[in-house]
């Protein structure tokens, strides 16, 4: 019944499964006590999170996926409009939850698992977590399974046999046993809850293009992984037809027969691929796998032994009669292929679905520039961007789906240009304060604690985030708030510098990650110049907030002195070695030494004319006589320098040059030439 008011308010807590080490790759199925509703609250809204991952059903319909990603610390909770999903009479909540029990690049992991609800309608608490929920481990799910890669959590192998609608309205979870208690509010790990600040994604269905299909049999090794199989059995296979009618494929097969279908997605989305099938005997098995890219015709499958270990392939072992294919997770990639295994009956048969998971963002500002092949690279760009957008930035959602410290610089960038929404801006700057090291020191990777990837350069990049956090907002409240983490931070880098005013490495850490041929040397051009701009952020920061004091007069002798050091070290012969010893001179040491104002003024002009220069050289071949060619995802250094020595006309130049061609992979069919 309605909640009235003289009820008490209920006791929330977090919840668990019944068997407190129910954690290894374990899926936990939670149903709320059944509440019956007289009429309709006028308002109704769930704040529900979970560790680490969570599927939502009301009333036996699919509603939602989360959380936002964060610090068990400082755990998000999503708030989600349950009223148009209420009914008069009986309603009930289901949710599953997925703890992999170990942490990755997404999530970390504290040794339990948990999930917390709670429902307020009409300003009354009407439901909420606590030992009155039922839960049972979802064995339908595989708990011995590989990696997906090094980044995330494992693939999913579902035998459909032990599948069940236990998430339906009038379910029978009498059997089941009652939550456990995993924790009290507020209490370790746990320890603070925080509404989400990011905008709730958006999934929809998007139509599939097949484009080849491929018959033969499984691959007869001795390997059980899927992805494997899949992989060596499509580049055994040979093309072949297949019946299709009205969307759904049918396909006769005996024992270890195979047949594929590849669908393209047109762009790289985070998705997911499934399948409803018909007429299963219970004797096949379907996989669906995620890729990126067709080289020369031919479509590429990651090695997992060579690349990252990625082996982005789902496996199921299918029941007799109707049902579908689905995973829990969402995966991330441009093509789809499924592969179904037989022997088959007479009546089987099977259709697919593409689900993409979106940012909410609109791009307000129109960028018109009247070259069409510069619009056409524009797009690239702008679909390359949305594609590595989720809940904060991520890069790659094929390979990793990962929100590393670094990247969101370019990105943000990226998103500024668009509109004028801040929020995975100030969310990546946020979640970088909540994970630093006891040191003061930064993380790489937000969520996370992979200390094998400390990026200490990734540090001065944060400056400059929050540097443009500022630059367009003005919000003087958040960047305050910031300024201690700021502070320690940079004052931890003090302790690297020795007596010539050079900074070096912290031992474990990494300088720098730009896959680029510069040397890595100590004392390093790169290193020390970022430092110097880092602190030119936080001394401009300072200024603008109207700060002073020693921290703020030590970063100005730091500059000072940085700069005489670096020319010392690094600048001879026109040139800016990136060591000492003269290995390489790079692109990015020229970059930094103009932005920083650490290159005298009449060397600035030769210095952006030769970087230009490398740049507009295609031949990306290393050469000891050229300057070390700057990576992509550095090059925006490169253009901020130019643009500094007003050389815009070769910043769009070498945009046209360099991103053409992967305009051209991504838009133009096979043959096409373009523009």
């Amino acid at each position: 019944m309605n909640v009235g008011q003289s009820d008490p308010e209920p006791e929330v807590f977090w919840v668990g499964s019944a068997h407190p080490f129910d954690l290894h790759e374990a899926y936990l199925c939670f149903r709320s006590p059944a509440w019956h509703l007289k009429s309709i609250p006028l308002a109704a809204v769930l704040d529900i999170t979970a560790d680490s991952r969570y599927k939502l059903w009301v009333n036996g319909q699919f509603l939602s996926r989360g959380p936002a990603r964060s610090y068990p610390q400082a755990q998000t909770f999503d708030q989600i409009d349950l009223r148009p999903f209420l009914q008069i009479g009986k309603n009930i909540l289901a949710v599953q939850v997925y703890q992999p029990g170990y942490s990755h690049f997404s999530y970390l992991h504290r040794g339990t698992a948990g999930l917390f609800c709670r429902l307020i309608c009409d300003g009354e608490s009407l439901l909420v977590t606590d030992p009155n929920w039922r839960v049972r481990r979802d064995f339908s799910f595989a708990e011995q399974v590989p990696r997906v890669s090094i980044y995330s959590s494992g693939v999913e192998e579902r035998d459909n046999r032990l599948v069940d609608n236990w998430h339906a309205l009038e379910y029978d979870d009498a059997a089941w046993e009652a939550a456990r208690i995993a924790a009290g509010i507020g209490t370790y790990p746990w320890t603070s809850l925080r509404p989400r600040s990011l905008p709730l994604l958006r999934e929809r269905e998007i139509p599939l293009t097949l484009i080849e299909t491929r018959r033969g049999n499984k691959f007869p090794g001795k390997d059980t992984d899927a992805h494997v199989i899949l992989r060596e059995g499509w580049y055994a296979a040979a093309p072949g037809g297949c019946r299709s009618e009205n969307g759904w494929y049918a396909t006769d097969l005996r024992d270890q027969e195979c047949a594929f279908w590849l669908f393209d997605l047109g762009r790289d989305y985070t998705c997911q691929g499934w399948a409803e099938i018909e007429g299963a005997t219970g004797a096949e098995r379907m996989s669906i796998s995620y890729q990126e890219k067709i080289r020369a015709g031919e479509l590429v499958i990651s090695d997992p032994q060579t690349y990252c270990r990625v082996r982005l392939t789902d496996r199921f072992y299918l029941r007799p009669g109707k049902q579908r294919a689905e995973t829990f997770a969402l995966r991330g990639g441009r093509y789809l292929v499924f592969q179904v295994t037989g022997p088959t009956g007479p009546d089987f048969r099977w259709r697919p679905h593409a689900l993409i998971s979106e940012y909410p963002i609109a791009s307000t500002r129109a960028l018109p520039p009247a070259d069409p092949q510069l619009t056409a690279i524009m797009q690239l760009c702008e679909e390359t961007f949305k594609a590595c957008l989720q809940d904060g930035f991520v890069d790659c959602v094929w390979r990793e789906s990962s929100q590393w410290l670094g990247d969101a610089l370019p990105q943000s960038l990226i998103m500024s240009v668009l509109g004028d929404d801040i929020r995975p801006l100030r969310r990546i700057i946020e979640m970088a304060a909540q994970g630093a090291y006891p040191d003061g020191v930064l993380p790489s990777v937000t969520p996370g604690e992979v200390h094998a990837y400390a990026v200490v350069d990734y540090n001065f990049m944060w400056v400059e985030l929050l540097r443009l956090y500022w630059r367009l907002t003005a919000d003087a409240e958040f960047t305050l708030s910031m300024w201690p983490v700021l502070v320690k931070m940079l004052n931890r880098f003090a302790a690297d510098v020795d007596e010539t005013g050079l900074i070096f490495s912290q031992p474990g850490r990494r300088l720098f990650l730009d896959w680029s041929a510069q040397s890595r040397r100590e004392p390093n051009a790169v290193y020390n110049l970022h430092y110097i701009w880092g602190l030119q952020q936080a001394a401009a920061l300072a200024h603008h907030l109207g700060i002073a004091g020693e921290a703020v007069s030590a970063w100005q002798e730091r500059i000072a002195t940085g700069q005489s050091a670096c020319r010392a070290a690094f600048w001879q012969h026109g040139r800016w070695y990136d060591d000492p010893q003269q290995s390489t001179y790079s692109q990015l040491a020229a970059a930094l030494a103009v932005l920083t104002e650490t290159a005298d003024p009449s060397e600035i002009d030769p210095l952006l004319t030769a970087v230009a220069q490398r740049s507009l050289d295609l031949n990306d071949e290393p050469d000891a006589d050229k300057m070390a060619l700057a990576s992509p995802f550095k090059h925006h250094y490169l253009f901020e320098a130019m643009r500094k020595g007003g050389k815009y006309e070769l910043v769009v130049e070498i945009i046209r040059q360099r991103w053409a061609a992967g305009w051209r992979a991504a838009f133009l069919p096979p043959g096409k030439t373009g523009m």
